[in-house]
């Protein structure tokens, strides 16, 4: 943890790890807090009709006593996979901390995934247990016989028709003991498996360490402005399947001591977010950078809405100058910005309390991370050359390697360092300017431009709401640039409005980085997590 410095500087020299040779999640964000504040809150849930659950942190610890006996009483031991298909609720985070009271490696599915996605990472985890819902469990039923690991589901709620063999998890939680022993699990013992989102491939499975919430929490406290404390209210819209949900946000929050505000959106908007951040008293927010293009549309929300936020920080994509300036004008607050992965998160933050936001970069290494730009070798590269963003082993945040796949985990190394995937390059100050994925960037006439620059350049014109910047072949030039973009309210595409944002472009960055094609879209390709698929407009 941070020790609230008031510089980067004192920060970075004062930090050193102190990594217990015992360790196990679920005592720490929950029973040490059951023990010492066990009626503050640990969870508001707003459900979708409206009404409110609320959870203390004694309740939060008798719930999950209560999962962890059921758990243990159908199989589940040290090292077993249980598998939990909930969106954000209560019963979510009580199936996690059982889990890692036992000792079991916890498996977050997404609960929009289909049958394929789930079957892939059921079988692959060999999840013998799962948790989830009514429609989680109707999607089960048509693919477990071909899961043979999978003894049993769990259902929340009310018990869903023709679902195949299952067991109501709140009645089978209320038929247990509301004690139990954690497993005295060391920091270095599997915790989580987190699938990556598959764009290349087939997904595959993070495994990772009951430390790796050790390992995060410099990152999301210099996000967060250097600290947090007890009395501070988080939300995400990102789902807790996701790192950026689980790890984030619910997890860190709940260390501190915290209160975590969960609630399933039908479907996204800026107003039901903001509606929900005043209702709850939200002061500290991870908001996806897709999440804040959208928010932006929503004009003065300060005078609107009764907004108590302190904190916003956001990563997944580049953010880019316009919406740090949007930012400041529209909600009082400097946006941090952090980087990170699946394998290894949270290395890389922004910190507006500690030092200016540096246009085009996304911030500096968090304290106790080793982060640097690399060649293919492992080789540290010189000030401002474009190479790897790497992180040097060994790191508490980092990755145990990937679920039964040694030779992927392999590949991911290059000497000491575990390679992103990610192109950037250092400035002399230590500050990381992302250029972007190995393969989103554009190779045009002998120079190499990163898609973030130019996106953020077209979103700072009032017809943009939303773009997409791709590479596309062409004999003259190996690739031009593509813009494929989504029009705010009042524009409709002309080649009047081409020529003018290709010319905002030009002029504002440089002649050859100019989209010379300019596609208009209803709507632009995400993955899951609200990241952009770029591989679909190449391919249209």
């Amino acid at each position: 943890m941070l020790s609230k410095e008031t510089s980067y500087e004192a920060a970075v020299e004062s930090f050193h790890w102190a990594i217990p040779e015992h360790y196990n999640i679920g005592v720490d964000v929950c029973d040490k807090w059951a023990a010492s504040r066990p009626d503050d809150t640990a969870l508001i849930h707003e459900h979708r009709d409206g009404s409110i659950e609320r959870l203390t942190f004694a309740e939060l610890r008798t719930q999950s006593n209560r999962a962890a006996n059921c758990f243990r009483a159908h199989g589940i031991v040290q090292g077993s996979r249980v598998a939990i298909l909930i969106a954000q609720s209560p019963q979510t985070a009580i199936a996690h901390i059982a889990a890692f009271k036992l000792g079991a490696i916890s498996v977050p599915l997404f609960a929009l995934f289909g049958e394929e996605a789930l079957e892939f990472r059921l079988r692959d985890s060999g999840a013998s247990v799962l948790v989830t819902d009514a429609a989680g469990a109707r999607k089960i039923a048509g693919i477990r016989d071909r899961l043979p690991a999978l003894r049993t589901v769990f259902v929340t709620g009310a018990q869903p028709e023709a679902s195949g063999a299952v067991e109501n998890f709140d009645t089978a939680l209320a038929s247990q003991i509301d004690t139990f022993e954690p497993v005295a699990t060391r920091a270095d013992d599997p915790a989580v498996i987190i699938y990556t989102s598959g764009t290349t491939g087939k997904p595959k499975g993070a495994l990772h360490a009951q430390r790796v919430l050790l390992g995060h929490l410099p990152g999301v406290e210099m996000s967060h402005g250097g600290s947090i404390s007890q009395t501070d209210t988080f939300w995400t819209p990102a789902d807790w399947a996701w790192i950026g949900g689980l790890l984030d946000v619910l997890l860190p929050a709940l260390h501190h001591g915290a209160t975590v505000v969960s609630h399933r959106f039908d479907k996204f908007s800026a107003s039901a977010a903001f509606d929900l951040m005043s209702r709850h008293g939200v002061t500290h927010v991870f908001l996806p950078p897709t999440a804040l293009k959208m928010l932006r549309t929503e004009k003065t929300p300060r005078e609107r809405w009764n907004l108590r936020l302190r904190s916003v920080a956001s990563g997944g994509e580049s953010l880019g100058t316009e919406l740090l300036t949007w930012g400041r004008e529209a909600l009082g607050i400097t946006i941090n910005e952090f980087y990170g992965q699946t394998e290894c998160n949270m290395v890389v933050s922004s910190c507006g309390n500690w030092f200016p936001a540096r246009p085009g970069a996304i911030g500096r290494a968090a304290p106790g991370h080793d982060v640097r730009v690399v060649n293919d070798r492992g080789v540290v590269q010189p000030v401002d050359e474009i190479g790897n963003i790497a992180i040097r082993a060994p790191d508490p945040v980092m990755f145990l390697g990937y679920w039964n796949n040694p030779a992927a985990t392999a590949e991911k190394f290059a000497g000491d360092y575990l390679l992103t995937g990610d192109l950037g390059r250092m400035d002399s100050d230590g500050f990381i300017h992302y250029v972007g994925r190995n393969d989103d960037v554009i190779t045009s006439a002998g120079y190499r431009i990163g898609p973030g620059p130019i996106e953020d350049c077209l979103l700072g014109h009032p017809a943009v709401r939303l773009v997409a910047v791709v590479g596309v072949p062409d004999a003259d030039r190996t690739e031009i640039v593509k813009a494929c973009v989504v029009l705010s309210d009042g524009f409709s595409p002309s080649d009047e409005l081409t020529r003018e944002l290709q010319d905002h472009v030009r002029t504002r960055l440089a002649a050859h980085e100019y989209p010379r094609l300019i596609e208009y879209r209803e709507s632009l390709p995400m993955t899951s997590t609200g990241k952009l698929i770029r591989r679909e407009l190449r391919n249209t």
